[in-house]
């Protein structure tokens, strides 16, 4: 894990939005600008795509990020790359030390399986992820990839399973990015009510953005 505070204040920033609990969240981040994801309560999931602002079909590639940085989570220092090779953003402040990037989002299908038959209806990231780029206008069912799930805590078994356990934030952490290009910002904020991910009980969260 690396750890790594911020210098930037609150007080200071562009703007700031507390999305509340289960809800989905479309914003904008301009080149140079940084990105806060704040966990006011703890454990709280966070499941989040990104895309180049230039070019909608250019998004977050999660085998191309893993893959050049050699590791299967993020922290401080990451860089997240597009599916053209691209950086899209860099984590520049973690105080949570570590993010997952293979758990996905949570959909009718997998809490079927997972849960069983009577979960299949309950509100999911997927269906978050759905419904803001309706709302949103510019993105599709087919730019919805693979995802990062800021926040939670999802280790593999020396079998090469994942697992899916209690997070590992606490209140007031947040990780922060910069966008090395103008950037949209797609985010669930996680309802998942039947994994410890985050603790059974879904939190608001706070988007804050600074030049």
């Amino acid at each position: 894990m690396n750890m790594t505070a911020s210098q930037k204040h609150p007080e200071q920033a562009l703007w700031r939005h507390t999305l509340p609990a289960g809800e989905p969240y479309v914003c904008d981040v301009k080149q140079g600008q940084t990105l806060r994801l704040l966990d006011l309560q703890g454990n709280q999931a966070v499941d989040t795509l990104f895309y180049a602002a230039a070019n909608l079909r250019e998004r977050y590639d999660a085998q191309r990020t893993l893959r050049r940085q050699n590791n299967l989570y993020l922290t401080t220092g990451s860089v997240l790359y597009s599916n053209l090779g691209n950086p899209l953003l860099t984590i520049v402040a973690d105080t949570c030390g570590r993010h997952d990037t293979l758990g996905g989002a949570c959909a009718q299908e997998s809490n079927t399986v997972r849960y069983g038959v009577e979960t299949r209806y309950m509100h999911s990231c997927r269906d978050n992820f759905l419904c803001a780029c309706g709302h949103d206008g510019r993105l599709s069912k087919r730019d919805i990839a693979a995802n990062i799930n800021f926040f939670m805590n999802v280790p593999v078994t020396p079998a090469g399973g994942l697992t899916f356990e209690d997070g590992i934030s606490a209140p007031g952490k947040y990780v922060e990015l910069r966008a090395e290009t103008d950037v949209v910002v797609l985010i669930s904020n996680c309802p998942q009510l039947n994994n410890p991910c985050n603790g059974w009980d879904p939190t608001p969260v706070e988007v804050l953005v600074w030049a």
